[in-house]
């Protein structure tokens, strides 16, 4: 055998190598349980996430950490990849390491997820939830008008629906969202009973 026809084996094996050890390098850190291999989201985030209808429900569909922070298309899964190196740089710095350290910093945190949702659209969201595939007349008369307006008013999943897997921040303020809200209401003309149809319903037994 030629030393060409050695050199291409060796490239080739090469490649099937560092190709094979990449994929399992890139499917293990998908893995909930490398997310939560550091204590600083075992002890935070993730055990909140267990209070959260994403980790227990009626059906027993769960969606993990990977599901929601973790593209599944190529190209957005790598420049996540390559963007979590900073989050390994403040685990060595020790930046969240103890319960005070995280709160302190939470709003922050939060928003960085919130702004990079936001800027997709709700990518992760939407592998699960899609406004086509509702059936809004199962829905609550207010989820009905937000769902059926979110495109025109140019919101997304993550607009109404942060705190749904962890706490918030101590300074967020949801008024500000439904404050929001209201102004597009009013816009178009949506009457306060079609969102509050249940405070106008009698209580049983006042006898109307």
């Amino acid at each position: 055998m030629s030393r060409k026809s050695l050199l291409y084996g060796f490239l080739f094996l090469s490649g099937v190598v560092f190709w094979g050890g990449f994929n399992w390098t890139m499917a293990t850190t998908n893995s909930e349980s490398f997310c939560i291999s550091c204590h600083e989201m075992e002890k935070n985030v993730y055990a909140e996430y267990q209070q959260s209808p994403h980790y227990n429900n009626r059906t027993g569909v769960r969606a993990t950490c990977p599901d929601c922070h973790v593209p599944k298309a190529w190209y957005p899964m790598l420049i996540r990849k390559i963007s979590a190196s900073n989050e390994v740089f403040h685990k060595l710095l020790g930046s969240v390491d103890t319960p005070e350290k995280f709160n302190a910093k939470r709003h922050i945190l939060a928003q960085h997820v919130w702004q990079d949702m936001k800027a997709t659209d709700s990518r992760e969201c939407r592998n699960c939830h899609d406004f086509q595939h509702m059936s809004l007349q199962d829905q609550s008369t207010k989820a009905q008008i937000f769902h059926a307006n979110a495109a025109k008013w140019d919101k997304t999943c993550i607009d109404c629906h942060k705190g749904i897997s962890h706490a918030l921040p101590a300074e967020y303020k949801p008024q500000d969202v439904m404050d929001e809200l209201h102004e597009y209401i009013e816009r178009d003309n949506i009457t306060c009973y079609q969102c509050h149809e249940q405070m106008a319903r009698p209580a049983a037994g006042d006898g109307w």
